[in-house]
């Protein structure tokens, strides 16, 4: 395992990368209505992303084990999409009632921040509001946790006390991760945990801690098209991440 640590100069470059990718999907989810397409959702993340002399850093990137590059520039995920939905292959449009998780990352001065929001698309039902407010509150618990000397089981250790009383799923072997020089670099950032177990948090470290609830089970399966994620059971699931960086006492918040 290889755990990076980036320097005053680079969370610096990192944190305009951050405020950047805000403004986006700040725009992009005032964009969601029932009507509209996902590819319209993802011309325009990249449309905002490349104007300012920046590059989507999901597009072509493969991760491990992926047979075939990401064909988009934002993963849009409505309903029992966990995570990682393709927008531009088979456009979806949406309609009034659904919720959808948009995730973007950019690569701004050679470094890359990562961030998510879920979103309602017109009028939604009490059941998926309560589903987004607790699953952006247990991103808010993780950050708490992710102080300078803590681990990562600490910060899964309070997303999941956090999540029990709820009776939400946890997606399975889905999880934060460390970030900055890649999409994906290590520690994994898991959103269940014990506490004082994996890796210390060093300042320094910039993660990515993204927690992905399920109304049902957490168990998810891969579709075919390699990429996106479903619930097992067909019920709905909601996903809020942020970029953050380790401080010695409370974390800083890159991507807000």
């Amino acid at each position: 395992m290889t755990i990076t640590i980036k320097t005053k100069e680079e969370i610096e470059v990192l944190r305009e990368g951050g405020k950047r990718l805000a403004k986006i999907l700040k725009v992009v989810s005032r964009v969601v209505a029932p009507g509209v397409s996902t590819k319209e959702l993802d011309d325009l993340a990249r449309k905002l992303t490349t104007e300012k002399g920046d590059t989507p850093a999901f597009l072509n990137y493969q991760p491990w084990g992926a047979k075939r590059p990401y064909p988009a520039s934002l993963c849009v995920s409505i309903n029992d999409e966990v995570v990682h939905g393709i927008p531009n292959e088979e456009p979806k449009i949406l309609k009034n009632g659904d919720i959808i998780s948009l995730d973007m990352g950019i690569i701004h001065g050679g470094l890359i921040v990562d961030s998510a929001v879920t979103v309602g698309v017109g009028k939604i039902d009490k059941e998926a509001k309560k589903l987004l407010k607790v699953t952006k509150e247990a991103l808010d618990v993780g950050i708490k946790a992710a102080i300078g000397g803590a681990t990562v089981g600490d910060i899964g250790f309070a997303i999941e006390k956090f999540v029990e009383p709820f009776g939400y799923g946890h997606a399975e072997g889905l999880s934060g991760h460390g970030v900055g020089y890649k999409v994906h670099e290590d520690p994994f950032v898991p959103n269940q945990g014990k506490q004082g177990e994996g890796e210390i948090l060093k300042p320094g470290l910039v993660i990515a801690i993204e927690p992905m609830l399920n109304e049902g089970t957490g168990k998810v399966v891969l579709a075919k098209d390699g990429y996106t994620y479903h619930t097992s059971d067909g019920r709905r699931s909601a996903h809020f991440e942020h970029t953050i960086v380790i401080t010695e006492s409370k974390a800083n918040i890159l991507t807000k």
